[in-house]
């Protein structure tokens, strides 16, 4: 089991993983070593979350979700197969954390009576300088 929260836990058995070999500098170690891994969460069969986070995990995830609903996450990061696998769980688990928070309403609000004026200063100066340069018309 995956701990997101006190209350909320992802079974390591909804995760699908496969070790690849990573990419960059390395050498021969690199070249002969499957220890990238390639996590795979498929959000939208996931029984551990509630839809509305399902909802808000999709569109945080962006491009790392395929059409069918599966994140992956890709760790290359060390040397080691086992912490490319912590690394990418620990990931997973902070990306589900941001998603479990609701966005928060938008409050409108309106520029002050003295930004608008400064602005509005500063339209009026730039708008002469620019005609300052401009050629003068001979009659």
């Amino acid at each position: 089991m995956i701990r997101i929260t006190n209350t909320l836990f992802i079974d390591e058995n909804e995760l699908q993983e496969t070790f690849v070999r990573a990419s960059g500098p390395g050498g021969q170690h690199v070249n002969k070593v499957a220890t990238a891994v390639q996590l795979r969460f498929p959000v939208a069969a996931s029984k551990a979350l509630p839809d509305p986070v399902k909802r808000r995990l999709i569109r945080l995830a962006g491009n790392r979700i395929s059409e069918d609903g599966v994140l992956m996450i890709r760790s290359d990061r060390f040397r080691s197969q086992r912490r490319n696998r912590q690394d990418a769980r620990l990931r997973l688990a902070a990306m589900v954390r941001s998603a479990l928070a609701p966005p928060r309403k938008r409050r409108k609000t309106r520029p002050s009576k003295l930004s608008v004026q400064r602005r509005l200063e500063h339209k009026r100066r730039r708008s002469i300088t620019k005609r300052m340069r401009q050629r003068v018309q001979s009659e």
